[in-house]
C-alpha cells in the first residue's frame, strides 16, 4: 500500500473482517487469500513427528547470522507459531539461539558433576557402615557400668601355667651311666653272670672287697644345688653301707645300701634294689665316687647311676 488516500474510507477505517458482513460486501470487500491482513492464521493439529524442525540454518563460526525473512505486510512468516517453532528451549528462537564456543551448540547437562556426586554419596554409606561395624563390637565388651571387663578371654589362663621354672628345671635331663662306662679302682671287676641287672648288656661290677672303687666324672650339671644320685645294687642276705666322695670329699654318711628286696643271702638274682643320696653338686663337671673302706659292708653288685635335680625319692 502506498501513501495516500485509495479509496473512499482510511486505512484505519478497514474492517478486515468486513467481508463476514452485508455492508462490507456490498462495498467490495472480499476475504484474504493465503492468510492475507486481516485472515487469520490457524496452527493445525499435526500427527507427531509430521512437523518438521531445525529449517533454519546456524550461523557458521565467524559469520553472521542470515536475519529471518519478513513476511510481507499482512502476511504470517515462515517461521510456525507454536513451540515447535523454538530450538534449544522454550522461549528461545531459532535465529536468535545461543552459540556455544566455536560455533557449536549450547552445553549440555554437567554429567560428570552429577556423576561425581553419585560416587561421593556411596562412599559415604561405605564408611558408615564401616565405623557402625566396628564401634558395635567395642560396646560389646563393656559393663553395665561402663568399665572394660577384666574376665580372661577365651584364649587367656586364669590359672597358672602349668610350666613353671622350677617344673623346667625338673624336666632337665640329666645323665645316667652304665657300669661298663665306670672307671673301676682296686679288684673291682665287671661281670655279666647275674640276672636282673638294668644296664645295657646286663653288666655290673663287683664291690664285695676293701678297695674296690667306681668312679663317674659326670658333665652337663646346670647350675649348682641340691640333686638326688640314684644307684641301683643287688644286696641279698643284709643291708650293705659304702663310702660316697662327691669332688673329693666324703658325703656326710655312707651311702645306704640295704636289703629291700628282702632276697635270702646269697641270691643276687632276686636281689636287685634301688637306693639314692642327695649330694650338693656345681655347675658343669663333677667327680663321684663309691668305694670300698674299712668298716664298709661291700657285699655289693652295682650296674647303673643317675641323677635327678632336688631332692626327690624316685
Amino acid at each position: 500500500m502506498t501513501p495516500g488516500n485509495n479509496g473512499a474510507s482510511t486505512p484505519q477505517d478497514d474492517d478486515p473482517f468486513g467481508y463476514l458482513y452485508a455492508d462490507g460486501q456490498a462495498n467490495g470487500a472480499q476475504p484474504p487469500s493465503g492468510g492475507g491482513y486481516g485472515y487469520p492464521s490457524v496452527n493445525r493439529v499435526r500427527a507427531v513427528g509430521e512437523r518438521q524442525y531445525g529449517q533454519q540454518q546456524t550461523a557458521q563460526y565467524g559469520q553472521p547470522a542470515a536475519p529471518p525473512q519478513q513476511g510481507a505486510y499482512g502476511q504470517p512468516t515462515g517461521q510456525p507459531a507454536g513451540p515447535e517453532g523454538f530450538s534449544g528451549g522454550a522461549g528461545t528462537p531459532t535465529g536468535h539461539r545461543e552459540q556455544g564456543l566455536g560455533g557449536g551448540r549450547g552445553r549440555g547437562p554437567n554429567t560428570k558433576g552429577l556423576l561425581i556426586g553419585a560416587v561421593a554419596v556411596v562412599a559415604a554409606v561405605v564408611i558408615g557402615i564401616a565405623v557402625a561395624m566396628t564401634g558395635g563390637d567395642s560396646d560389646d565388651d563393656k559393663q553395665a557400668g561402663g568399665e572394660v571387663s577384666s574376665a580372661p578371654t577365651v584364649s587367656e589362663s586364669a590359672s597358672p601355667s602349668a610350666s613353671s621354672s622350677g617344673d623346667t628345671e625338673q624336666e632337665v635331663e640329666l645323665p645316667t651311666i652304665d657300669a661298663k662306662a665306670l672307671r673301676l679302682g682296686g679288684a673291682a671287676a665287671l661281670a655279666s653272670d647275674v640276672q636282673g641287672a638294668r644296664a645295657d648288656g646286663g653288666i655290673y661290677v663287683a664291690l664285695n672287697q676293701v678297695g674296690n672303687s667306681v668312679t663317674w666324672s659326670v658333665d652337663g650339671i646346670p647350675e649348682d644345688g641340691d640333686y638326688t644320685l640314684f644307684a641301683h645294687y643287688s644286696a641279698p642276705g643284709e643291708d650293705q653301707s659304702m663310702t660316697l666322695t662327691v669332688n673329693g670329699k666324703k658325703f656326710g654318711q655312707p651311702l645306704s645300701m640295704k636289703n629291700y628286696a628282702k632276697a635270702a643271702a646269697g641270691d643276687f638274682t632276686k636281689g636287685w634294689t634301688t637306693t639314692y643320696a642327695w649330694p650338693t653338686l656345681t655347675k658343669g663337671t663333677n667327680t663321684i665316687s663309691l668305694s670300698c673302706e674299712a668298716g664298709d659292708k661291700c657285699n655289693v653288685l652295682l650296674d647303673q647311676f643317675w641323677l635327678k635335680k632336688g631332692q626327690v625319692k624316685d
